[in-house]
């Protein structure tokens, strides 16, 4: 052991993990070397060669060591980055600790707050089928700008994803929450045709404030690889409220005959006032960054700061970056890779915006009547529920998003096609093949937005251009709802063999889009990769940020 050995002992659990610094040189190894102790399958030693100055530094935020952690074979551990990094700022098990605690209480709360948009959102499918139609007199065109209104303005006003950089995120959520639960709850009282497309032209605007921006604001929290999963929580509230809002408008059917007021005004009544009183909660609720969660000692606070330092933007002066720069919102808008995710997004929508709407009318119109149509279209989104979730976790553990994007998108396109040939058919041939169809189709898009949403954020550097890119993905891609709602109109049912067909080539065209993609970040990789080795062997396989003085370096993620 050198003379000048020096030996930290840090608690890891129920075992303790011995740091062995080597005094003998001026400077820091940049990688110490380290080895396994296997006496406990819970216990590193770490051994710095040519090590620390006489005078140990204290280790900040930016200014940590790095060293690589060679795991033995008993080990049960996961090789994360808290372990290779960060091991001298806290332990695994803490780490471990604060992520499960923003998951359970940050990302859940988050996807309640999702699905309750998503239902305000789709629930006049369920109206439609309650008497809305009926009671306001309204033809099949009137109808369907019932649904585009609401588009529109979701489009129009995409770009204020930008504002979770600039608004507290807790003053911002909560007032967007609170203003489309009033908005969607006015619906129950309207008596006319213009009165109902302003209230969907405001309740565009509030939900087009939240839900985009909501994975953008996910990354001030959890890392790229990390980000797949907490989307898919995020994101499979959207078939978990579908399927909510088909139960509950069955039981406001079959009960009809019991309340005063009409189903689909109850309707509307009943599954939009929650979200005013959320609101509230919300406001004090929210946290603006990890520093500020109120569900975290001051401890893990800082712990959730620290893991994400590698994530910021770290520049020459020693700062990270904070706001909004409009050089990189530029760089972002003549991304080319932004705008094939944007594109896969928009076919992807076609998909989504269309089938949650008609889905009970298709159903209804196969020979069920109202009250099984309404039953019968919550278990497909329960199913994709639960693949939502298997799918983003899988990306996540295994660091790729284009496989599972295509996979799924070819997926969905069966499904499509499987309900088109179906329909092409004699009602009692195709009648059960018609809804089994559903099953692949509901399952493939909502899987594959997931990703491809995640996707963009991952392959952008900086938060103005996460946020930019985001933006720039809904703006683009909630085109497709204007295409997707007017794939069903009444002249086609009850089959609908024309929508279904070219749902099932949208779809398609996501799986060979996501493969191109792959291919063009890949050998971007490449050449960033050639160019960089010739700096630096030490950091073989990252790639060199460009401009601002940025000093990070960025792999495209695959």
């Amino acid at each position: 052991m050198p003379q000048h050995a020096h030996f930290d002992r840090i608690e890891q659990s129920s075992q303790f993990s011995w740091l062995q610094h080597d005094y003998d040189s001026d400077d820091w190894e940049s990688e110490p070397d380290c080895t396994n102790d296997n006496s406990s399958a819970n216990t590193y030693a770490l051994q710095t060669l040519d090590g620390l100055p006489q005078s140990l530094p204290k280790i900040h935020d930016q200014a940590s060591v790095d060293f690589r952690i060679e795991k033995s074979n008993r080990l049960d551990r996961r090789h994360s980055d808290a372990t290779e990094q960060s091991f001298m700022l806290y332990t695994p098990d803490e780490e471990q600790s604060v992520v499960k605690k923003l998951d359970i209480r940050l990302v859940l709360f988050i996807a309640l707050l999702y699905m309750l948009s998503f239902l305000d959102r789709s629930n006049i499918g369920n109206a439609k089928i309650a008497g809305l139609s009926r009671d306001l007199s309204l033809s099949s065109d009137q109808y369907e700008w019932l649904l585009r209104a609401f588009y529109i303005t979701y489009i129009i006003f995409e770009w204020m994803t930008l504002l979770y950089r600039v608004i507290p995120p807790h003053v911002y959520i909560a007032v967007c929450v609170g203003c489309w639960g009033l908005i969607a709850s006015l619906q129950a009282v309207s008596s006319s045709f213009g009165f109902m497309v302003i209230l969907r032209l405001l309740l565009g605007i509030c939900e087009a404030a939240f839900g985009p921006g909501v994975p953008f604001y996910l990354s001030f929290f959890y890392k790229r690889d990390e980000l797949a999963l907490r989307t898919g929580l995020f994101i499979s509230a959207a078939p978990l409220a579908t399927s909510f809002a088909a139960s509950l408008a069955w039981a406001i059917t079959k009960t009809s005959q019991y309340i005063a007021i009409t189903p689909w005004r109850m309707l509307f009544l009943v599954e939009g006032f929650p979200s005013v009183i959320i609101a509230v909660f919300a406001w004090f609720y929210i946290p603006d960054s990890p520093e500020t969660a109120v569900y975290l000692s001051p401890r893990e606070r800082r712990i959730a700061n620290l893991r994400l330092r590698k994530e910021k933007e770290i520049y020459k002066d020693g700062s990270t970056g904070k706001g909004l720069s409009f050089a990189e919102i530029l760089q972002t808008l003549i991304d080319p890779k932004a705008y094939v995710t944007a594109v896969m997004f928009l076919c992807c929508n076609v998909a989504f915006s269309s089938l949650p709407v008609f889905l009970p009318t298709i159903i209804e119109e196969m020979g069920y009547s109202d009250l099984k149509s309404q039953a019968l279209a919550a278990p497909p989104y329960l199913v994709a529920f639960v693949v939502v979730l298997l799918t983003s976790w899988l990306s996540d553990r295994w660091r790729t998003r284009s496989l599972f994007v295509c996979l799924h998108a070819l997926l969905a396109a069966v499904g499509y096609t499987i309900i088109a040939i179906a329909g092409s058919k004699e009602e009692s041939a195709g009648l059960g093949w018609r809804y089994a169809g559903v099953y692949p189709a509901a399952t493939g898009f909502f899987s594959a937005i997931t990703i491809i949403i995640t996707w963009t954020i991952n392959n952008q550097e900086s938060d103005s251009r996460k946020g930019t890119g985001v933006a720039m993905l809904n703006i683009i891609g909630q085109l497709g709802p204007l295409i997707g709602t007017h794939l069903y109109p009444e002249s086609d049912g009850p089959y609908y063999v024309k929508g279904m067909s070219i749902c099932a080539a949208f779809m398609a065209a996501v799986g060979v889009l996501s493969l191109t993609l792959r291919l063009i970040l890949s050998q971007k990789n490449s050449r960033a990769k050639a160019e960089y080795e010739a700096i630096s062997e030490e950091d073989e396989g990252l790639v060199m940020k460009e401009g601002s003085g940025n000093l990070r370096r960025f792999e495209f993620m695959l």
